[in-house]
């Protein structure tokens, strides 16, 4: 175990990767000093259970991330991943506004970001597979790894299930909350328009396409702030890793 050290102990705080929101944080010193006892032999964690504390922690982190997002509000009132309007209505959304299509335009806007809300919850299983399937080689390279090592491992063992599972979801939800049909609406507006054309693209690709943006968004910046924030233990594995800093 203390061979491995010097690449471990920089990416042990990921451990902290909890779901509170705004967790009530231990003082940094603290938390470091608990992680540095893991492998300076005042601890007798192994390998295995500090892996196992890392799969702990993804599993409420990535929870927490999934619920942001999947709530209501949870794209559309985030400007950091609200899906905009595809580029053809962008180009067009002045010409339109003026003509008096601006209410279409946000309901537009509006419903494809609340499909994406339906959608997000999908996630959750597909993230807790991943984790499940982790061997102690990945959680060593997440440990050890940059600022978004472990949303680096979801997005390349998830991000092709998750937009298999995303794109009927999201199909279905267009249609149930209107987005559909201020597509339609939309799309024959722009024609009518000098020089329009037809919104010639996948509407629930590029919805799915922005959910997954989103997710894995969140999914970041939360890794990147507890990277550098660690959070409270919440469970008894997490207390045993980090040691008592009380």
């Amino acid at each position: 175990m203390r061979n491995c050290n010097s690449k471990i102990v920089p990416g042990l705080l990921l451990i902290a990767l909890v779901a509170a929101p705004r967790p009530a944080a231990a003082a940094f010193e603290n938390i470091f000093q608990g992680i540095r006892s893991v492998f300076t032999g005042s601890s007798a964690l192994t390998e295995g259970e500090v892996a196992n504390g890392l799969k702990e922690a993804l599993r409420l982190g990535t929870g927490n991330a999934v619920a942001a997002v999947g709530q209501e509000g949870g794209y559309l009132n985030n400007p950091f991943i609200r899906i905009p309007l595809p580029g053809a209505l962008q180009k067009s959304e002045s010409f339109l506004r003026l003509a008096g299509y601006g209410p279409q335009l946000d309901a537009f806007s509006e419903s494809m970001n609340r499909a994406a809300e339906k959608a997000a919850p999908q996630a959750r299983e597909i993230f807790v597979q991943a984790i499940r399937d982790m061997t102690i080689s990945d959680a060593r390279q997440i440990l050890g790894g940059g600022d978004t090592a472990a949303t680096s491992y979801f997005k390349g063992k998830t991000q092709d299930r998750l937009r298999e599972m995303f794109l009927p979801v999201v199909h279905e939800s267009l249609a149930e909350v209107g987005a559909t049909r201020h597509f339609q609406e939309l799309d024959r507006s722009v024609k009518s328009l000098p020089f329009g054309g037809a919104l010639a693209f996948d509407l629930d690709r590029y919805v799915t396409d922005g959910a997954l943006h989103g997710l894995f968004h969140v999914l970041g910046e939360e890794e990147r702030k507890i990277r550098q924030n660690p959070a409270a233990r919440t469970s008894e594995l997490l207390r045993k890793v980090f040691g008592s800093v009380d």
